[in-house]
């Protein structure tokens, strides 16, 4: 089996699309860069915060091949999220290997906007001009498990406080369960203590405070206001706690690691240990990077960790849609100069190339002027040859023709004659056979006509007279019964007849 390996590059880049900045990294060293630039020896890495996705955990059943997994994930989604069928969100998914069962495989599935991606990246992409990797923050955690900064297999709580978002995650047996954004980042942290102070304070001072004195602060006031904070902040956690046991089945946590941007604060971890009652430990590790000194938030080094990960070490959750510049000779622009240099070449080998051509060409030219007259010749032979041809094709087309004129008016003849002979009816015979079922009902013939339509409907008409209408009546429910399948019988009227003291109707017979 082959092993998946990321391709080594020099330096990794790692930016936060929130604060937009910047640090560079070896394999040993971390810093922050004021100015970076572009360049195709850099791994660049960036993320997406908690507010910035959507995550759920879709089941599908094991029938469904590999090949339809995305397509299948990307129905449900839109189905059990109820998303705007108009928008194309980007989606990748993780399977949720402990979750599965006998029927079914389970996903997490992470969707972004795409407006997300096109407005939070855009000052990155202009400086540096692509991005590598966008992961969702809560997988950069992996790679704690894959360089064994932790090295135990329970269900552990991660717990990080930004400036603009915070996020609660767990893990079990080193792999992703769940994530969620918090309500509290450094920011409405901020905003809610000078709600409790009852006084402003600006962003900066509240940072340095929480990074210098922790939750045991000097001004009694501050403490005061801290400990609300940080009883509501703690009170919505738990709450999160109660909702990810019940809704992964998880029976309890054996390890909290509670960090935040502004590093570690002092307290805090002694503090969700005594609230949530659960074993609390800082999110602070010793990533290997020599930072000169200076601090580096645990994402910006988390980041740096996973961009050294090998591609089968890490989760195939990759949103960036700014892939690298591809290689020169497949840009338009370097096309373009190939282009140039070999046509520059052409021209200043051209002049001795052309009189080499010359000579050959008109060599070439008195080979083909002679072949020319021995074809020009054979050419005229057989253009009489085909012509004589066609001269006598003419005449035998034309007497063809005759013939088929000929032939047509002889068939039309016998067809004609067939008809006559086969359908024409008889008319003595069919007379007398009606006449037989007149006198049966006393019915007196006056009238008999003949005729034949354009359409070829044969139609007897009999003028009849009769001393009652019910010898009428009577003939025509006879000739109906029992001659119903060769005529179709037509009796408008019966009139009376003042003077000669009888009955008079007109039956129309049609031959079927």
């Amino acid at each position: 089996m082959s092993i998946s390996k990321q391709p080594i590059y020099p330096t990794v880049i790692s930016s936060d699309p929130y604060k937009a900045d910047f640090y560079e990294g070896t394999l040993n060293t971390l810093s922050n860069t004021a100015s970076p630039s572009f360049s195709k020896e850099q791994y660049s890495i960036s993320f997406l915060n908690t507010k910035g996705f959507i995550s759920t955990l879709i089941g599908i059943s094991k029938n469904v091949p590999d090949d339809d997994i995305n397509d299948a994930l990307e129905n449900k989604v839109y189905e059990e999220l109820a998303l705007d069928m108009a928008i194309e969100y980007h989606f990748k998914y993780i399977e949720a290997i402990h979750k599965s069962t006998e029927t079914d495989r389970f996903f997490h599935v992470f969707v972004v906007d795409p407006l997300t991606l096109e407005e939070e990246y855009a000052h990155i992409v202009d400086t540096i001009k692509y991005i590598d990797q966008i992961i969702p923050v809560p997988l950069l955690l992996k790679s704690l498990y894959i360089k064994e900064l932790i090295d135990s297999s329970g269900v552990h709580c991660f717990i990080y406080f930004q400036e603009n978002d915070a996020f609660f995650c767990i893990y079990n047996q080193q792999e992703y369960i769940y994530a969620k954004s918090l309500k509290f980042s450094l920011k409405q942290m901020h905003e809610r203590f000078c709600e409790l102070l009852g006084e402003q304070i600006d962003l900066l001072s509240f940072e340095t405070m929480l990074a210098q004195e922790g939750l045991n602060t000097s001004h009694p006031d501050y403490q005061k206001s801290l400990i609300k904070l940080f009883g509501e902040i703690f009170l919505h956690i738990s709450d999160v706690i109660t909702y990810a046991k019940r809704a992964y089945e998880i029976k309890t946590f054996d390890q909290i690691y509670i960090g935040t941007d502004v590093g570690n604060v002092l307290g805090l971890d002694e503090y969700a240990q005594t609230y949530l009652g659960i074993k609390t430990t800082p999110l602070d590790f010793n990533y290997g990077f020599d930072t000169h000194g200076e601090k580096v938030d645990q994402i910006h080094q988390l980041m740096h960790l996973y961009g050294r990960l090998e591609t089968d070490e890490r989760y195939d959750c990759n949103f960036t849609i700014f892939d690298r510049p591809p290689p020169f000779t497949k840009r338009d622009s370097g096309k373009l100069i190939l282009v140039t240099a070999a046509s520059l070449a052409a021209a200043l080998l051209y002049p001795g190339v052309y009189w080499g051509l010359s000579y050959v060409e008109e060599f070439h030219h008195a080979v083909l002027t002679k072949e020319y007259e021995q074809v020009h010749v054979e050419k005229m032979d057989r253009e009489a040859t085909v012509n004589l041809k066609l001269a006598n094709k003419s005449v035998a087309q034309t007497l063809l023709d005759e013939q088929k004129e000929s032939y047509k008016q002889k068939q039309d003849t016998l067809v004609q004659v067939h008809d006559k002979k086969v359908n024409y009816p008889m008319k003595a015979k069919i007379m007398a056979d009606f006449t037989r079922s007149f006198n049966h009902y006393r019915v007196q013939l006056k009238t008999i006509a003949y005729t034949e339509d354009l359409n070829n409907t044969k139609t007897f008409t009999f003028g009849l007279t009769s001393s009652n209408t019910q010898d009428i009546t009577a003939l025509l429910k006879h000739l109906t019964n029992t001659k119903n399948n060769r005529y179709i019988f037509n009796l408008e009227l019966i009139s009376y007849n003042e003077e000669q003291k009888s009955y008079l109707s007109e039956l129309k017979a049609v031959i079927k």
